[in-house]
């Protein structure tokens, strides 16, 4: 199985790179630099990509930024970051640090990463088309999330469709290219737990949205955070001294 894993560097994907290495993959981890507020997380891709022993594509899409600009983590000056919400107020409607179709791109970047793998292996290399499977794995979560409408089962359950439609591995050679999301109905607690459990490489995750040196801890996503590591009655090790 050829599998690219979106890595950003925190805690969610993370856990899927490390489930997906456990589970005997052959894995490619992406990460993008799409002019987000909270570059700090590239680099813990990069840890996180040399603890797991995987290869990192690293994709510079900066421009990005200004054509999906009406958030607050793409521009800075016009959007400021949600604080301290609780997590109903979060489920309750779409933030403002929602970037806009902004899954939907990164999965195009990792499907066309994984078609050029795939048809490498057909068309240079004289694999059976027959024998080869390919799957996009992502840290998406529809349980303790910021309410964003591309991390829910159905959007990932439509995008499989487009790119069988949409590939040359799809239509001419039949090879599937699935989109795998093995957290996505997991409580953050439940993460944390089954993160620990695989030996993910947690010291090295940074989730906070704010974008300092350290985390802020006000921001949605230190929030849903911290309340899995509370829950699961567990230290966060990206925040304990070593």
């Amino acid at each position: 199985m050829q599998a690219i894993v979106l890595l950003s560097g925190g805690l969610d994907s993370t856990t899927v790179a490390t489930h997906a290495v456990r589970k005997g993959y052959e894995v490619r981890a992406l990460s993008i630099a799409y002019g987000q507020r909270h570059l700090r997380e590239l680099a813990s891709a990069r840890a996180v990509a040399a603890a797991l022993g995987i290869p990192l594509i690293e994709v510079d899409a900066g421009f990005y930024a200004s054509l999906a600009s009406h958030s607050a983590l793409t521009d800075v000056a016009r959007h400021a970051l949600p604080e301290r919400r609780d997590p109903a107020r979060m489920a309750a409607d779409i933030p403002i640090t929602y970037v806009p179709l902004r899954n939907t791109f990164f999965v195009t970047l990792a499907a066309a990463a994984l078609e050029s793998w795939l048809l490498g292996r057909i068309e240079r290399d004289g694999a059976d088309p027959a024998t080869l499977e390919g799957a996009i794995l992502v840290g998406a979560n529809a349980i303790d999330y910021s309410g964003y409408p591309d991390c829910r089962p159905e959007f990932y359950d439509s995008m499989v469709e487009v790119l069988r439609l949409g590939s040359k591995v799809g239509t001419a050679y039949h090879v599937p290219m699935r989109i795998e999301a093995p957290i996505i109905r997991m409580s953050k607690e439940e993460i944390v737990r089954y993160a620990v459990e695989i030996g993910a490489p947690l010291q090295h995750t940074w989730s906070c949205y704010a974008g300092g040196e350290r985390p802020c801890g006000a921001c949605d996503s230190c929030a849903l955070r911290t309340a899995g590591f509370a829950a699961a009655g567990l230290p966060d090790p990206a925040l304990t001294p070593a």
